[in-house]
């Protein structure tokens, strides 16, 4: 195979990835949110627990441009420190989910006496809404950080698991691996080389939408006072102590509701371009 074979299906992808203009900017305002989170401590202006009594409920000005909150704190500072709280969260919630998906999907997809019984315990998994069950694995496991990532990513490994399953009992009929079986390959080489490989682009697709199904979920936990501890900001924190002033200081709850809103949406639209990349005959179809 030559250089040239590999070339033009790259062409191809750039500039698909390049004319999908949303795709472009759900990337770009995800880098901004991460390097935001990165670079907070030199970003804020101010610690975001630093109380200031004399300056409470300060609207935005060239002081604090997010305006300040019922104890004097710098709303954008809080705001920068809490997206670093939800990028953890949703990054550990996704490599658990992933893990757990994807071992469960393999497992119930090619060893068909396994199939029925983890597919009984995903649907009744899946039959409780996602925060219900994540309010109820926390209420057991104990709120905190830790917890919460826990939490989410056994409450959101169903998802994967089906779509991993699903795509494994496709594979496994494929003439390709009927051969390696009708060879003698280990099972370990087989579900490695030929199956996992070929799940890289609808695990990385999912993947993406977890991360944001995770933020919002993190969002909410915090909102309900059941997620990490009140002492971190967190944009669900901030909502929840905003709505006690939300008719005299509305930027309570508007900064830190924009902040969920764009960093959501910026995973949405990055993982239907990376569907539409993946997947040829949906970018047609759009």
């Amino acid at each position: 195979m030559t250089l040239g074979s590999f070339t033009l299906p790259f062409a191809s992808s750039l500039r698909r990835l390049f004319g999908n203009r949303a795709m472009l900017f759900g990337a770009i305002i995800l880098l901004v949110v991460i390097l935001a989170a990165i670079l907070a401590p030199w970003i804020a202006p101010y610690a975001p627990n630093k109380l200031s009594i004399v300056n409470k409920l300060k609207g935005p000005s060239m002081a604090h441009i997010f305006g300040t909150d019922e104890f004097g704190r710098d709303i954008f500072s809080r705001a920068i420190f809490a997206g670093r709280v939800s990028l953890l969260v949703s990054l550990g919630v996704v490599c658990i989910s992933t893990v757990i998906g994807v071992f469960l999907g393999v497992i119930a997809g090619y060893f068909r006496r396994l199939d029925a019984p983890i597919s009984r315990l995903l649907d009744a998994m899946m039959s409780f809404p996602d925060i219900l069950l994540a309010i109820a694995l926390v209420a057991a496991l104990g709120p905190s950080l830790v917890t919460v990532i826990l939490a989410l990513g056994i409450t959101y490994a169903p998802r994967l698991a089906r779509i991993v399953r699903g795509s494994t009992l496709v594979l496994r009929e494929l003439p390709y691996i009927e051969a390696a079986i009708s060879m003698g390959l280990p099972t370990w080489q087989i579900l490695g080389r030929h199956i996992l490989l070929n799940l890289a682009s609808p695990i990385l697709v999912q993947a993406t939408f977890v991360f944001a199904s995770a933020m919002l979920a993190e969002a909410s936990l915090s909102f309900l006072g059941v997620g990490v501890s009140s002492d971190m900001p967190t944009w669900g924190t901030m909502l929840a102590s905003g709505r006690e002033f939300m008719n005299n200081a509305p930027w309570l709850m508007v900064f830190p509701g924009l902040a969920i809103v764009f960093s959501v949406l910026s995973l949405q639209l990055l993982g239907d371009g990376l569907r539409d990349l993946v997947d040829p005959r949906l970018a047609k179809e759009s």
